[in-house]
């Protein structure tokens, strides 16, 4: 693959997981949404779709990576670490990217929220947050999170039928979907460094009313903890492969 398809194909794959990620939040919590209180099993299923849309996309340029941790992981396993600069810069552009166009599908409800007699905090549309502030707690939980991301998928390439059915994306759509239902309750389950960090740093950016803190303080532990569970999962899997 070429520095420039993999650039290109994790910026676009990446910007439609965020589009379709950070899009049902914000159908789920902002007012004026027709989807509003449809709660935690729609969100973990529009995440996975969300998946599933950005890494079919993006498979015949780059792979379908979409994820740091993932790009990591599967470095490890291969030995290949020329292209990962590459990779990881073209998530972070194509997160980033994907919170902007969400933004501005639901900018007539962001806008609303000015006129809320107490307004929403809107931080959860775009990035994590623990529902019990707890550093160890929560890097633990994002770091075991992540391998049960990373070790399987590194494993789904074993599977040949499924590289040749075209179906591994699928499963792995599935498997966010399984990780969102089981382990997202303590943090919300970043598993992904760019998808937490690129739009963060765009909520923080652009003007949305009463739009509350960026939570700076928290942001290190949805890069970190992943980054750690992606690069264990390589591990384990040379050792256990």
């Amino acid at each position: 693959m070429s520095n420039g398809d993999v650039f290109l194909g994790e910026v676009i794959g990446t910007a439609i997981l965020i589009l379709f990620g950070a899009g049902v939040v914000a159908a789920v919590v902002l007012n004026y949404s027709k989807a509003k209180d449809s709660g935690w099993v729609v969100i973990a299923f529009g995440w996975g779709f969300g998946v599933l849309a950005g890494a079919y996309t993006a498979a015949p340029l780059s792979g379908g990576h979409l994820n740091p941790a993932v790009t990591i992981g599967i470095a490890i396993d291969t030995g290949d670490w020329d292209q990962v600069p590459l990779y990881i810069a073209g998530q972070m552009v194509g997160a980033m990217l994907g919170a902007v166009l969400c933004w501005l599908v639901y900018y007539a409800q962001f806008q609303a929220n000015a006129d809320e007699e107490i307004a929403q905090p809107t931080l959860g549309i775009f990035s994590t947050a623990p529902a019990i502030r707890n550093p160890v707690a929560n890097l633990v939980t994002e770091i075991i999170a992540t391998i049960g991301l990373v070790l399987p998928i590194l494993a789904f390439g074993l599977t040949k039928g499924l590289g040749e059915s075209g179906t591994a994306v699928l499963v792995v759509a599935f498997l966010v979907v399984g990780i969102g239902l089981s382990l997202g309750g303590p943090t919300g389950y970043a598993i992904n460094p760019a998808r937490d960090l690129g739009p963060r740093i765009v909520h923080a950016l652009l003007p949305i009313p009463h739009k509350g803190t960026s939570d700076w303080s928290y942001a290190w532990i949805p890069v970190v903890g992943p980054l750690i569970g992606g690069a264990l999962a390589g591990v384990i899997f040379n050792a256990a492969f």
